[in-house]
């Protein structure tokens, strides 16, 4: 967060416990100022984003709950009485839009009623209506069983959701750290059971190329540290955005999404340029790549490192042959993930 390469932030406003992390109205003695920090964490943090930052401010809200008397009577109805949603939820949601403003609302926690029990439809309608936030908020797709990966603003589909291939409508790689929790483990026993910073990257890169947001979530201790081994990866991953961040942000995917001769290779673009960006190393002073057609006005830079690369055309006539120089490891610009500026191709 400190090298601010985050576009925007999706804070926890309520979980699954229905612990508030705000002075909630409706989560008496159950939130964040009448008990634990005493504090009003949502606001503190989106008053901070707002004033030292230029990141998007997003709340993530669990719709249900897992030991909510009413929620549970609701359920043992079978979601034909709606009493956790006029007592609770309806109130909640309205109070955390016109209290802290968010521009994206994450909603979680619906799958096991229809949207109809949640009254998804008419508070969306107040939300891009009438809400003090109606001309800039957009939504995920999780407001009942059902509209996940059909209806929203966001495809979120599935968490670790990474089709691989382009997405005509906007989506969202949502996926953890901790490749075995959302939450903080205090067993978390092994390196492995995160993901690497390889991992991290090709995950970004990959979700990019496919017209995808990555949304990385980092599950803090109880008092609200971050682990050293969640920094590092954070600071990672802010050191290989800061080489390569112009093959990332405010690109559009390409119109092919990875390389059809090699592998690990994917693309993205930027009005004339076409990003390659390598994950792995090439083992030879030749990358063969399949997909750009080159011209006679084809250059090609690596970010991050001085001068033009040379580059021929193979005998097929089809794709492009980029010659690697023998670099120091110490002279690459980053240690994991490499990106080839390739302009005027086709």
């Amino acid at each position: 967060m400190s090298l601010r390469v985050a576009r925007y932030v999706v804070f926890t406003s309520k979980h699954h416990e229905g612990w508030t992390n705000w002075g909630s109205k409706w989560s008496w003695n159950w939130n964040s100022v009448d008990n634990g920090p005493h504090r009003d964490l949502v606001g503190e943090i989106a008053s901070s984003l707002r004033q030292n930052t230029n990141i998007t401010v997003g709340l993530y809200y669990s719709l249900y709950e897992w030991f909510n008397p009413l929620y549970l009577q609701d359920k043992k109805n079978g979601f034909n009485s709606t009493f956790f949603i006029k007592d609770k939820i309806l109130p909640e949601l309205h109070e955390i839009v016109n209290k802290y403003k968010p521009e994206y609302i994450w909603s979680d926690g619906d799958w096991e009623a229809s949207d109809a029990y949640w009254e998804s439809k008419a508070f969306l309608a107040w939300l891009f209506n009438e809400s003090p936030v109606k001309d800039s908020v957009v939504v995920n797709d999780r407001w009942g069983a059902g509209c996940m990966c059909h209806h929203g603003s966001v495809f979120t589909c599935s968490d670790n959701y990474n089709p691989g291939v382009l997405v005509k409508h906007k989506w969202e790689n949502a996926m953890s750290m901790d490749k075995m929790s959302w939450g903080y483990r205090r067993n978390a026993t092994q390196l492995a059971e995160y993901n690497t910073i390889q991992e991290l990257i090709g995950q970004l890169v990959t979700t990019v190329s496919c017209g995808g947001n990555l949304l990385l979530n980092v599950g803090p201790t109880a008092d609200g540290r971050i682990i050293p081994a969640f920094q590092e990866r954070l600071l990672q991953i802010g050191e290989w955005l800061n080489v390569n961040g112009e093959a990332i942000y405010g690109t559009k995917p390409w119109r092919a999404q990875n390389d059809t001769l090699t592998k690990h290779i994917w693309y993205t673009s930027k009005e004339s340029v076409t990003y390659a960006i390598v994950l792995e190393w090439p083992d030879s002073e030749k990358l063969e790549l399949g997909q750009p057609i080159t011209t006679e006005e084809t250059e090609i830079t690596m970010l991050g490192y001085p001068g033009y690369f040379k580059w021929t055309t193979p005998q097929s006539g089809k794709g492009i042959i980029i010659d690697i120089p023998i670099i120091p490891f110490n002279k690459l610009p980053t240690k994991w993930a490499w990106t080839f500026k390739i302009l005027n191709v086709f």
